[in-house]
């Protein structure tokens, strides 16, 4: 499945704790999403699925995405419909090994491309 991975204006990639969950792109926008850090060492720090504006604002305020913040975290997303979003969302989960996630769906996986 090819997906349609968004960047923020300028064709640069968002920053979790700056990009405006606020504006009207974020109305209505459910699919799956990545959040990383730019650390020397760049690592995937959780994958996950929903309405994208509540989980990222969520993962605004954990303490365990935070503490990764120093490294800059980003985020990107992309629109999945309901029924093949555990399966990309458990994809995502084995190819990327988020540092954070307590649990992903026991699902076959749907095989997306990578926003990299």
């Amino acid at each position: 499945m090819q997906l349609n991975w968004i960047k923020c204006q300028g064709e640069v990639w968002c920053k979790l704790n700056s990009v405006n969950l606020d504006h009207a792109h974020f109305d209505n926008m459910e699919g799956v999403y990545i959040i990383w850090h730019a650390g020397e060492n760049a690592a995937t720090v959780r994958v996950g699925q929903g309405i994208i504006k509540d989980r990222l604002t969520e993962h605004r305020a954990d303490p365990e995405i935070q503490k990764y913040n120093y490294l800059t975290l980003y985020v990107t997303w992309a629109s999945v419909l309901k029924e093949n979003r555990d399966g990309v969302e458990a994809y995502l989960a084995n190819k990327l090994s988020p540092l954070i996630g307590e649990r992903f769906p026991n699902t076959s996986t749907i095989e997306v491309n990578l926003p990299w």
